[in-house]
């Protein structure tokens, strides 16, 4: 649906919304791509463990169908809001927000419903991840604080259902809620993304939040191939402290854009508040990763064969 999604661009030049129409299939089929492959390797760490390391048997078999089932669940609310979001492009409708018909207002109802259930099967993967013992806590605190973090940003997109004071008053109808604050929906944006540069934009945290899913465990390996070089990222008491120093400050970025675009304001033009609490958030990075680059007192550390 990417590479469809792609041509669409390339060949037709309809708009909806300020946007070009296949963007948005564009940009929903890439994350839920990226989505559906992170969640399918952590389902996969739950069976390429030791015995040793896992429940007896038969509760072991019934985690194990609770998350091919959370899995199956995803699969199935991705695929209809897809298939809403591209039958919308399609016909040159808008598919978020949009009531103005009774069938457009059903299919956004079904939209929410599809997110509950993404959200809901989600934390059943997070919860199942929980008790695992991988290779090192590094990963496996990487990995349940991804998750916790995705949950949050899938939970930010529910601020977009708020409806604006133009809506509430009835000046504008036949659309419920909106991404921009401040400013109407479908402005100047950002390229690609198409991210609000004149107000304040709620997919901002929306798809921060959700991405944490791959960027925190991401940093695992990162680190490993680093500790080639780098002796002191042998140490996996350094490897942890780093990986909860990352997973606090991702944490409070998500708190910050969301913080910036409740505001009105955009990503791009921060003003000398959030400028300042940005620069606060650096220096308490830097200051945490300082100290969490200290040996850890009589630490296992990987020696570089095992690292390769």
């Amino acid at each position: 649906m990417a590479a469809l999604s792609a041509l669409g661009l390339l060949i037709d030049d309809r708009v909806v919304v300020g946007d070009p129409v296949w963007l948005k299939p564009f940009k929903f089929s890439v994350s839920f791509a990226l989505y559906g492959v992170t969640l399918a390797w952590m389902l996969s760490l739950r069976t390429s463990h030791p015995p040793s390391t896992r429940l007896p048997g038969g509760i072991s078999r019934r985690l194990t169908a609770l998350g091919g089932a959370a899995g199956t669940a995803i699969v199935i609310a991705g695929s209809v809001e897809m298939a809403i979001i591209v039958s919308a492009a399609a016909l040159g409708r808008r598919s978020h927000f949009n009531v103005a018909t009774d069938l457009e207002r059903l299919l956004f109802a079904l939209m929410g419903l599809t997110i509950i259930v993404l959200w809901v099967a989600t934390l059943v993967i997070a919860l199942l991840l929980l008790r695992e013992r991988l290779r090192e806590p590094a990963e496996a605190w990487a990995l349940r604080l991804g998750a916790l973090t995705a949950l949050v940003g899938l939970a930010l997109g529910g601020l977009m259902l708020t409806p604006t004071p133009e809506q509430a008053s009835g000046e504008i109808s036949g659309v419920l809620g909106a991404h921009s604050v401040g400013v109407p929906d479908g402005g100047p944006g950002m390229p690609l993304t198409g991210w609000s540069t004149v107000g304040g934009d709620l997919r901002i945290p929306h798809f921060v939040g959700m991405h944490a899913l791959q960027l925190l465990p991401l940093l695992v390996p990162c680190l490993r191939l680093a500790a080639r070089r780098l002796p002191r990222l042998r140490d996996t008491g350094v490897r942890l402290r780093l990986t909860l120093v990352a997973a606090g400050g991702y944490s409070c970025v998500v708190l910050l854009v969301t913080w910036q675009a409740l505001r009105g304001q955009p990503l791009v033009r921060p003003d000398t508040l959030t400028l300042t609490a940005w620069t606060a958030l650096a220096v308490a990075t830097l200051a945490a990763t300082a100290l969490a680059l200290r040996p850890t007192p009589r630490s296992r550390t990987t020696t570089p064969e095992a690292v390769r």
